[in-house]
């Protein structure tokens, strides 16, 4: 790893099980991280965490943040609710190095009932190795959803 990543990791009842397996991944490849919860497979309210995961990334606490539900779906449309939040949810490594290289997503989604323990360590791998392409044409697309974001 080139630059020190810190990364903000969360998870509802459904992505409990993948999120304690990116979270092994993550020690495995010294990467600073926090788990915001859930602790266990007990219901809870996915929003919960992705604002909690949302919030530190927004104050600075944490560069990235990846979150995990049942499919992804929850998670994404949660904390893009949040001003500054570019969160992708993604199943497959291109869609991953997409959404960093193009979008510069600072928040990972995906669905712990959907894909396979393998697979999400790769994803989580391209996705942290893939830096921002600085291309102009995704600055100006970029800059164009930061400015549709209204204030709270």
């Amino acid at each position: 790893m080139s630059k020190v990543k810190r990364i903000a990791i969360a998870s509802d009842h459904g992505g409990y099980e993948l999120k304690n397996e990116i979270i092994n991944y993550l020690k495995e490849m010294d990467y600073i991280y926090k788990d915001f919860g859930s602790y266990d497979t007990q219901t809870v309210h996915y929003p919960d965490y992705a604002f909690k995961v949302g919030d530190a990334i927004v104050n600075g606490e944490y560069q990235y943040g990846i979150l995990i539900c049942g499919t992804g779906i929850g998670m994404s449309i949660a904390a893009n609710k949040i001003k500054g939040i570019r969160a992708s949810l993604c199943h497959d490594t291109f869609s991953a190095r997409m959404a960093r290289e193009h979008n510069n997503a600072n928040v990972l989604t995906m669905g712990g009932r959907v894909i396979g323990r393998g697979l999400a360590r790769e994803i989580v791998k391209v996705w942290l190795l893939t830096e921002f392409s600085q291309e102009s044409r995704h600055i100006i697309r970029l800059q164009k959803i930061t400015d549709m974001q209204k204030p709270c």
